[in-house]
C-alpha cells in the first residue's frame, strides 16, 4: 500500500502522507514516493499543491525510527539525509506554490517538511517542534537554514537547542506559520486557500516565486555538507539510540496509562 495519496482537485494537487499507523512518520519508501510526486507537479495544469497528513493526529511525526533503525552506518545515514534534503529542495524549484497544511503533530523531520514548503497553515491545536535534539540529533533536511530565515537566528537557536514544541497558534505568533485556524474550520480553510492561489495563471505564480527566491540570501554548500556529516555522526552514536529507546518506552507507558 502506498505511503502517499495523491489527489487532483481542479488545478490543485493534494499530497497526503498516509501512514496513520505510524503517525505519518517518514520512512525510506515515503521519501521516494514524495520525491516522485513532487516531480509530477511539473504538469502545466497544476497551479498549487498542498502537503498534509492523514487523519487529525499528525502531519508528519518525524522520521520512522522503527523503520530507520536499520540505518547503522555513517555513509548510509548521510545518504538518507541528502536524499530527503534534495526532495525538499525540489519544492523551492517548482514553479508553483506548495502549501503545508499542518493538521497535527509536525515534529522533528515533520517540522522540516513543514518549513520546506513555501508557506504553512496550521490548526490551532497542531504541535510543531524541531525535537531532534531530544534524540541526540540535529536537523539535516535543510530545516536549520529555513527556520533561521523564518524566525531569525536567536529564536531558531532557542527552538533547536531546547526541542520546544509550539501550538499552531503559537507558531503563527512567532512567524513560523503564516496562518492558524480553528480545528473545525481547518480543512475548509486550507482548501479555500489552495483554490484561491490556483486561480492565478501559472506563469505569474512561477515569476513571483522565482523573484522571491532570488531575493533570499544564497545557501552555503559547505554548511550543507557539514550539517549532513554532523547528522550522520549523531545518527550512529549509541546515545541517539538510547534516547530513542527511552522516548519510545515513555510513549508506550503513556498509551497504557492514559
Amino acid at each position: 500500500m502506498p505511503d502517499l495519496r495523491i489527489e487532483r482537485e481542479g488545478s490543485v494537487a493534494v499530497l497526503t502522507i498516509d501512514r496513520p499507523q505510524a503517525r505519518n512518520a517518514i520512512g525510506l519508501n515515503t521519501m521516494a514516493e514524495l520525491d516522485e510526486a513532487l516531480a509530477g507537479l511539473e504538469d502545466e495544469e497544476i497551479r498549487c499543491a498542498v502537503i498534509t497528513g492523514a487523519g487529525d493526529r499528525a502531519f508528519v511525526a518525524g522520521g520512522d525510527l522503527r523503520e530507520l533503525e536499520s540505518v547503522t552506518s555513517e555513509d548510509f545515514a548521510a545518504e538518507m539525509a541528502v536524499r530527503m534534503r534534495r526532495t525538499l529542495d525540489r519544492i523551492a524549484s517548482l514553479p508553483i506554490p506548495v502549501i503545508a497544511a499542518v493538521n497535527g503533530a509536525a515534529l522533528g523531520g515533520g517540522a522540516e517538511v513543514a518549513v520546506g514548503c513555501d508557506y504553512r497553515i496550521a490548526a490551532h491545536d497542531a504541535r510543531i517542534g524541531f525535537t531532534q535534539v531530544l534524540l541526540g540529533l540535529m536537523p539535516a533536511w535543510g530545516g536549520i537554514e529555513r527556520l533561521c530565515a523564518l524566525v531569525g537566528r536567536g529564536r531558531a537557536l532557542y527552538l533547536l537547542t531546547t526541542g520546544s514544541v509550539l501550538t499552531g497558534r503559537e507558531a503563527a505568533e512567532l512567524g513560523l506559520v503564516e496562518e492558524s485556524v480553528a480545528r473545525d474550520r481547518f480543512e475548509a480553510r486550507w482548501r479555500e486557500l489552495a483554490e484561491q492561489v490556483a486561480r492565478a495563471p501559472r506563469p505569474a505564480l512561477a515569476g513571483i516565486k522565482r523573484a522571491v527566491q532570488a531575493a533570499l540570501p544564497g545557501s552555503r554548500p559547505d554548511l550543507e555538507a557539514a550539517a549532513v556529516r554532523d547528522f550522520a555522526r549523531a545518527w550512529t552514536d549509541p546515545r541517539h539510540w538510547e534516547m530513542a529507546a527511552e522516548l519510545e518506552r515513555q510513549r508506550r507507558q503513556r498509551s497504557q496509562n492514559p
